[in-house]
């Protein structure tokens, strides 16, 4: 399932650096600590992975 939003993209390649220990998981916020906690590494890297191109800023925004 790729990211919807660039909100969604940037959380997840934050929660994903926090699993590869590259960041403390303790510096994650909001929707990022949130997908640390409830997603695997593999669902993470598809959430970060997805092309901007096009995307909007927030799921729901149609401004792109």
């Amino acid at each position: 399932m790729p990211a919807r939003s660039k909100a969604q993209q940037k959380a997840a390649g934050a929660a994903l650096a926090a699993k590869r220990g590259e960041i403390d998981p303790s510096e994650l916020v909001g929707a990022s600590r949130q997908m640390y906690e409830s997603m695997s590494e593999e669902q993470l890297e598809e959430f970060a992975a997805t092309k901007r191109t096009g995307m909007p800023e927030h799921v729901g925004d149609r401004r792109g």
